[in-house]
């Protein structure tokens, strides 16, 4: 079982957006530099790098999601209450 993960999100305000980001990403655009760009996360300084967390570190559905992603995979948008997440999974441990 999966323990700890290392990830990059994106966040955003708005569904619409989040699948604008969504689409980009899985178009080709580097996830960092879209990142850095879109994010409203402090994050976004490092490509919306978060590093590496464990289970009860994020919100629930943050969690949730990114726990189910397998390397190099790409979240749907997430909605938390921050907003919307495009999280991408680096690495699993």
């Amino acid at each position: 079982m999966v323990s700890k993960v290392r990830a990059r999100h994106i966040l955003v305000k708005t569904e619409s957006e989040a699948f604008q980001v969504l689409y980009d990403v899985q178009h080709g655009k580097d996830f960092g530099t879209v990142a850095q760009e879109k994010s409203l996360c402090p994050s976004k300084k490092q490509g919306g790098d978060l590093g590496w967390f464990g289970r009860g570190q994020m919100v629930k559905e943050f969690e949730t999601a990114a726990f189910a992603l397998k390397p190099g995979e790409i979240s749907k948008p997430v909605k938390t209450q921050f907003g919307y997440h495009i999280i991408k999974v680096e690495e699993v441990s």
